[in-house]
């Protein structure tokens, strides 16, 4: 059996990506131990906080980074936002309440301006890897309450394992395969950072989530590594 250790050894960015934006880096979080289920007084507390403390995405240079990073390999940023983005924008009537864990990791999404998500480390097939597709790959989604195989467009910058892509546009859409849900206790939270967040900041950010991560779950245990582009 894989450690955690040497899952996240194992996981790169391809060097395509890197061309594209050399600034590029991304904080692997694996959290075991995890308490999990439906949005709860913890979570709520957390997303509210982040609601009363939102920036504007369009006055934010970190937001507007990523806008141009999505612009450099084909997508609209206005069809298909950064998820951050797309959170602070939503901030002002309401996040989403989804569960314990999304909430937590969308709270701290908000809070330090940086994309941010997480999924279920028990469903992964091989290690995580940052590429630039060749249309090929499969996406499962669902649509209309069922389930639906998709691919990204050639080029299209995604992360992916042995089975597929686990999300699209870098961190526009997760697969239903590799989401969290109200059963997860094992995850991997991915924190992606461009030129305007320095280190210290992006290491700043994956603090906040362990640290909530933690006080959700006493019991919980995490390790991390620091992947970088260029």
């Amino acid at each position: 059996m894989t450690t955690t250790e040497d899952w996240l050894a194992a996981a790169r960015i391809d060097p395509s990506v890197g061309a594209l934006r050399p600034d590029y880096r991304a904080l692997l979080i694996v959290a075991e131990g995890l308490v999990p289920g439906p949005s709860d007084a913890v979570s709520e507390e957390l997303l509210a906080k982040a609601e009363a403390t939102a920036c504007d995405p369009e006055q934010h240079p970190h937001a507007a980074a990523w806008r141009e990073a999505f612009q450099a390999f084909g997508a609209k940023p206005k069809r298909t936002r950064p998820s951050v983005d797309a959170l602070l924008r939503r901030a002002p009537e309401g996040l989403p309440r989804i569960d314990r864990l999304t909430d937590i990791y969308n709270a701290v999404s908000v809070a330090h301006v940086v994309p941010l998500g997480g999924e279920d480390l028990d469903r992964y097939a091989g290690p995580l890897r940052l590429t630039r597709a060749d249309g090929t790959e499969p996406f499962e989604l669902m649509s209309g309450g069922e389930p639906v195989t998709e691919h990204p467009r050639a080029g299209e910058v995604v992360w992916r394992d042995d089975e597929g892509v686990t999300c699209r546009r870098w961190n526009w859409r997760q697969c239903v395969r590799t989401r969290l849900t109200t059963e997860t206790t094992r995850a991997v939270f991915l924190l992606d950072a461009l030129g305007p967040m320095d280190d210290t900041a992006l290491r700043e950010a994956g603090r906040a989530l362990t640290d909530a991560l933690c006080a959700a779950a006493p019991g919980a245990v995490t390790a991390s590594r620091l992947l970088r582009a260029a």
